[in-house]
C-alpha cells in the first residue's frame, strides 16, 4: 500500500445481508486529493460511501485508512478517525436548533461555530430556527456544516445538490470547491451533475453494476463527451 495515500480500497466486495453491490472495487485517494464518485443510479455509489462508514455488509477485500484496516470498526470510530458523511437524508432533527445541530456533534479543530457561520452566512441567520422551519437548500447546508464540525480528514458527500434549486445548486457548488481547492479537503462526491462535478475534482470513478468501469484524471473525461456519455448516461 503506497505511503502517500490516505484511504486505499482493495478489491471491495459489499452489499446488504446475501446481496452484492459492489463488486471488486479499487482506488486510492491521498491527502487533500478530490474524487467524483460517479455513474447510473443503482450502480452502487451510495453503496461505497455506506460500505467506507461500515454501514453494510463486508464481503470480501480490504479498506485502509491512513494504514490502517477499517475492517470491522464501527460507525463512530470511523468517525473519530477523521471521516465525515453528508447522507442523502440529511437527517434534521425536528426539536434541535440550527446552532444545536452544529454543536451537539462538534470536535476542535479548524471548523468551529464562526467559521462555519462565515462559510454559511445563511446558516447564523437561521441560527435558532428548528430543523424543520429550514427549507431544502438550508437543511443542506446544516447538512455540510455539521459534518464540518466534526473536523473530518475525509468529507464524503452523497448527492448534496439533489432536489435544490440552481441558485443554491451553485452556491454550495461554491462552498465544495473552497473546501477542495482553499481548504484542502479531502472529498469524495457522489452527484447526479457529472460535469459540474468533474469541474471542481481530481481524480474521478465511475461504476456500472458495481464494478469500476473507469479510474483516472477528471480533466480528460471532462473534456471527452461521448465518453462520458457513453459511461454515465
Amino acid at each position: 500500500m503506497s505511503s502517500a495515500s490516505w484511504l486505499e480500497v482493495d478489491s471491495l466486495c459489499a452489499g446488504y445481508g446475501a446481496s452484492r453491490i459492489l463488486d471488486k472495487v479499487s482506488f486510492s485517494l491521498g491527502e487533500g486529493q478530490s474524487l467524483a464518485l460517479l455513474g447510473r443510479n443503482g450502480v452502487g455509489k451510495t453503496t461505497l460511501l455506506l460500505s467506507l462508514m461500515g454501514l453494510n455488509t463486508h464481503q470480501g477485500g480490504s479498506i485502509h485508512w491512513q494504514g490502517k484496516s477499517l475492517l470491522g470498526a464501527p460507525t463512530h470510530q470511523r468517525a473519530s478517525l477523521g471521516i465525515g458523511w453528508v447522507p442523502q437524508e440529511r437527517y434534521m432533527f425536528p426539536s434541535l436548533t440550527v446552532e444545536e445541530h452544529l454543536t451537539v456533534i462538534a470536535r476542535p479543530g479548524r471548523w468551529d461555530l464562526a467559521s462555519i457561520y462565515q462559510l454559511f452566512p445563511r446558516l447564523q441567520e437561521r441560527s435558532q430556527n428548528m430543523g424543520n422551519q429550514l427549507s431544502g437548500g438550508e437543511q443542506q447546508m446544516v447538512a455540510i456544516a455539521r459534518a464540518l464540525m466534526l473536523n473530518p480528514k475525509l468529507l464524503l458527500l452523497d448527492e448534496p445538490m439533489e432536489g435544490l434549486a440552481p441558485i443554491i445548486v451553485q452556491e454550495l457548488l461554491g462552498v465544495i470547491k473552497r473546501l477542495i481547492h482553499e481548504e484542502g479537503l479531502t472529498v469524495i462526491m457522489v452527484e447526479q451533475h457529472a460535469r459540474m462535478t468533474l469541474s471542481i475534482t481530481e481524480h474521478a470513478l465511475v461504476l456500472d453494476r458495481g464494478q469500476t468501469v473507469y479510474t483516472g484524471s477528471s480533466a480528460p473525461l471532462l473534456a471527452d463527451p461521448e465518453s462520458l456519455e457513453q459511461l454515465i448516461f
